[in-house]
């Protein structure tokens, strides 16, 4: 039986902040080639290049904010051709958005509470600062902190998101392969987001994660929980990466990067069946 064959999607030369994508892609691609006929392509050329591969292996391929038209016609190919990709195009989260930090706000889950309109400012706990970020949005692009009294002239805009400005005791990441964790990681100074260690889950930090990776519903792929702690000591999501995680798996052991690598790999294979 041939093998099946995998076009990887990355951009290797991205400017990540505090981290280095090539990096990991090299790493993911040298271990995946033992099992699937691999090639690597840019995101931009994805729509042209993914005919004849068995499936699209969407990993370190930048913010789409970048190339939305490119990732528009990539996602009505896909669709039109009843071409595989991994992560499946139904995920719910950063993949479709910010909107759902806002929808799960409304449905009561444990999350940074969220609004876009500065007429529901009431929704939202009262505090000194306020963050507005766009709907679209990533690795901090067009972040901004404003008070509640300028709120009105920083969201003349469509497409925003309003948070309250959390003082938070750190961030931590819990990373699952389908619907199974995997690892955790936290980055213990709030002002070094992307300097983490290994972090030891406790039961009710990855009841918390998993209530999310329900939520999602994909039978499929790679994502990140990205969370933070409170003063309080209650855990509230930031984000929930669905398209494109970093996987940051330079922070962790060797022993974790096998589990995790072998995870995959049986995904992908589940996911062609």
């Amino acid at each position: 039986m041939p093998r099946p064959t995998v076009l990887y999607v990355s951009d290797l030369s991205y400017p990540a902040r505090g981290r280095r994508y090539c990096d990991e892609d090299i790493y993911l691609t040298s271990r995946l080639r033992d099992h699937f006929d691999l090639a690597i392509c840019h995101p931009e050329d994805a729509e042209t290049l993914m005919r004849g591969f068995d499936t699209v292996v969407v990993r370190n391929s930048g913010p789409v904010i970048d190339y939305p038209e490119a990732y528009e016609r990539f996602r009505e190919q896909a669709r039109a051709t009843g071409q595989r990709v991994y992560n499946p195009l139904t995920g719910k989260a950063d993949m479709a958005g910010k909107q759902y930090l806002i929808d799960l706000t409304d449905q009561g889950f444990p999350v940074i509470p969220t609004i876009d309109d500065p007429a529901h400012l009431e929704r939202l706990p009262e505090t000194p600062e306020y963050v507005v970020k766009p709907k679209a949005g990533a690795d901090s692009h067009g972040l901004e902190f404003t008070t509640a009294e300028n709120l009105a002239s920083t969201t003349n805009k469509d497409g925003v998101l309003i948070q309250p400005k959390i003082e938070f005791s750190y961030e931590v990441s819990f990373y699952f392969v389908d619907r199974d964790f995997q690892y955790a990681l936290h980055a213990p100074d709030p002002a070094q987001r992307w300097e983490l260690t290994p972090y030891d889950a406790t039961p009710e930090d990855l009841e918390f994660a998993q209530t999310f990776i329900d939520w999602n519903d994909l039978d499929h792929g790679v994502q990140r929980v990205d969370a933070c702690r409170t003063q309080e000591g209650e855990l509230l999501l930031v984000e929930l990466e669905d398209l494109n995680p970093y996987l940051s798996l330079d922070r962790t052991t060797d022993e974790t990067k096998d589990a995790f690598v072998e995870a995959m790999i049986r995904s992908i294979q589940g996911s062609l069946t």
